[in-house]
């Protein structure tokens, strides 16, 4: 037990290779019915963690809970006890009008705004998805017949100060700034990615991420109705078979 992770509470040989990071620990349940002969590892806090296996290949799932502080948590525990690659797998809010309610957006690249990733390495040093795991997410999402962009996304801390910018105090700034990840063909908001990707990259760890569309630009909230009856099974899949794809990180 002395490699037990304090926080997802699982220790070496407990997890594969490979591990999906939904944020939702609700998920980790729906992505581990995807699996063969799941089991459950453990359930902490946020973290609720799987290992199962697809087509003979073991594969993990754990979730993240919402953030990148809990996400950098679940990354490095997850790495002291072996994972190598990591697939983020969640919701995404669109900033540009060609990807919409439903879509699938392939992330190649984050912007690091958050305040997760700075205490690491300076911000110059950039968050970059693995080009094989893009590469191989983009090619399954064709080959289930998805609609999927590809390309840079934003991680940042706060929802509501996006979702609700005109009732901020800090209003025209932050209305400024969305404009503006708008007119640099940045294509929607999540608040994990760049974590995942800027210590993968530190690492020398594989990381990705696929992400559905859930809110479109100029809306103030998330529709809970609409999101219950998306069906969130195809972005797991993508994730699922682009791991198909490639060999085990040793």
């Amino acid at each position: 037990m002395a490699d037990l992770q304090y926080h997802i509470r699982c220790q070496p040989g407990d997890v594969a290779e490979a591990v999906l990071l939904p944020g939702d620990p609700g998920r980790s349940d729906l992505i581990a019915k995807l699996f063969e002969r799941p089991r459950l590892i453990a359930r902490n806090r946020e973290f609720t963690t799987y290992t199962g296996e697809i087509e003979g290949r073991p594969i993990s799932v754990c979730s993240t809970g919402i953030g990148s502080p809990s996400t950098a948590i679940a990354v490095e525990e997850l790495a002291a006890v072996g994972a190598r690659t990591f697939i983020r797998v969640g919701t995404t809010g669109s900033i540009q009008k060609k990807v919409g309610f439903g879509d699938l957006v392939v992330a190649t690249a984050a912007v690091r705004d958050e305040g997760t990733t700075p205490p690491y390495v300076p911000l110059g040093y950039p968050a970059v998805a693995d080009h094989e795991l893009v590469g191989a997410m983009l090619e399954a999402g064709r080959r289930l017949n998805q609609r999927v962009h590809a390309g840079i996304v934003r991680s940042h801390d706060s929802l509501y100060t996006d979702l609700h910018a005109q009732e901020m105090p800090r209003r025209e700034e932050l209305a400024q700034a969305l404009k503006m990840w708008e007119r640099t063909g940045v294509l929607c908001n999540d608040m994990e990615s760049s974590t995942i990707f800027t210590l993968c990259g530190l690492k020398g760890l594989r990381g990705g991420a696929v992400l559905l569309v859930v809110n479109e630009p100029g809306e103030e909230g998330i529709d809970p109705k609409k999101v219950a009856a998306l069906d969130l099974t195809p972005m797991f899949r993508v994730a699922i078979d682009a791991l198909r794809q490639l060999q085990p990180v040793t």
